[in-house]
């Protein structure tokens, strides 16, 4: 299949990169993993579950009908079930690799004249003493279970960790008849007063979710964490503590909460596999971009989470100047003013900067992990023995990975990678995959010769 330009991803930004260049006269082909578009945050409930309202589980529905309408109105290819695993540079454009369906057996190529790269995020989680035990679940993950599958977890919950991701996911699940037993933050009220004036913009959304919280009788512990997560074939309860301001658990503090379900995250990452494949150059953890939303890889624009974690207004902001970046060098021309999406990208980078900074994980939380816990879950690697690792000498995370397997597995490091990190004394620095997924053999065995990845 061949067209002007592909889009990788289906959430806020890749549908409004999508509509930009589509409007102005460029054919687009959108690619997603997913049965539907809509990404993370526009997650849909399958048809076949006959959802009456599914608004119910969203805000800002308004924008996703438009986002919709709008796509079902242009000439636009959606290509979803299309599990991208690779994109390359080829004479002409680029290549964009898939895997089809949920097997993930069949593959499939789209050819482009440019791409634009809206992949998203992926939750952090930090690893603490039983945080493998069932009923431990990412908050993210508590969210899509809800907003995709129509169903809860479990009865009884705590939604633990930092930023702004704990809200919807508490106030959704106590919505759907969750008792929430707590919503545990480690940040202050402090830390956040002190960005008061970036996230003024956030303050509606934020004392909606409040307030309903506060109807739900939902108990909000601020600068607290999780210390234990409690059980023996599944969770039964967890261990939560109060943090001094230094990020440390004050001593004396620790609460017991029953529970059978945890859901739990430290804010999001980037996902920077397919940018780092094309060679694009990455401003530490995030795909560095100018101010029309391109890479240094000409034909290469990136957008949304991908290029700073800011939420679906920031990601919205940036695939439309995107999509109109990559219209305007499709047919030679100058980029028109998108002045409404300028100034919201504005606007929303520097609450996104001050959410980043005011949510920042407790600075110790490694002192809480002990050496029996499981930190690399595919390779079943403990912290004691990446802190042997360290004491052995390893400097880097790579070093790290060899001597203990850390990061070997199925996600390649993706969940483990910035806590292995931190556990060893190393900087986290961004993972080098070639394959943004895994491949199966067969796949890879089918490739032309001369279509060879480069």
């Amino acid at each position: 299949m061949r067209t002007d330009l592909v889009v990788i991803g289906a959430g806020p930004a890749g549908l409004a990169a999508s509509l930009a260049a589509s409007v102005r006269g460029a054919h687009v082909v959108l690619v997603d993993g997913a049965a539907e578009p809509g990404g993370q945050f526009y997650r849909q409930p399958a048809a076949g579950l006959g959802a009456g309202r599914p608004h119910a589980l969203h805000h800002r529905w308004r924008t996703w009908e438009r986002l919709r309408d709008g796509l079902a109105a242009r000439p636009v290819r959606v290509l979803t079930d299309h599990h991208v695993w690779c994109a390359e540079r080829t004479p002409g454009g680029f290549t964009v690799h898939a895997l089809l369906g949920p097997g993930q057996e069949e593959a499939a190529q789209v050819h482009a004249r440019a791409v634009l790269l809206a992949t998203g995020g992926y939750e952090q989680v930090l690893p603490f003493p039983g945080w493998t035990l069932p009923g431990v679940v990412t908050a993210g993950g508590a969210q899509a279970m809800l907003k995709g599958g129509l169903v809860v977890p479990g009865r009884r919950a705590v939604v633990a960790g930092s930023g702004p991701l704990l809200l919807p996911v508490a106030t959704g699940l106590a919505a759907a008849g969750v008792e929430v037993a707590a919503l545990v933050e480690s940040t202050g009220p402090a830390r956040l007063a002190r960005h008061g004036r970036a996230l003024a913009g956030r303050l509606p959304e934020g004392a909606g979710h409040a307030a309903r919280l506060l109807r739900h009788r939902v108990r909000f512990l601020a600068r607290h964490t999780v210390v234990r997560a409690h059980g023996d074939d599944r969770l039964t309860g967890v261990t939560v503590a109060a943090l001094d301001t230094g990020g440390r658990v004050r001593t004396g503090t620790e609460r017991h909460l029953p529970c059978d379900t945890l859901a739990v995250g430290h804010g999001m990452l980037p996902h920077t596999d397919l940018a780092d494949g094309l060679g694009c150059r990455l401003d530490g953890a995030t795909v560095a971009v100018d101010t029309e939303q391109r890479t240094d890889v000409p034909g290469v624009w990136a957008a949304g989470e991908a290029t700073g974690i800011g939420g679906a207004p920031l990601a919205l902001a940036e695939g439309h100047i995107a999509g109109c970046s990559a219209a305007a060098y499709l047919h030679g021309t100058t980029p028109g003013p998108a002045p409404a999406a300028l100034k919201a990208r504005t606007r929303e980078r520097r609450s996104a900067a001050a959410l980043e900074a005011a949510c920042a994980p407790p600075a110790h939380w490694a002192e809480q992990v002990t050496d029996d816990t499981v930190v690399c879950r595919c390779e079943e690697v403990t912290a004691g023995a990446v802190r042997d690792a360290r004491d052995l000498g390893a400097g880097d995370a790579r070093t790290v990975k060899l001597l203990t397997r850390a990061g070997m597995g199925w996600c390649q490091g993706r969940m483990c990678g910035g806590a292995v990190a931190v556990l060893a004394g190393c900087e986290p620095t961004p993972a080098r995959r070639l394959f943004a997924r895994p491949v199966p053999l067969g796949v890879l065995a089918r490739h032309h010769p001369q279509e060879g990845l480069s």
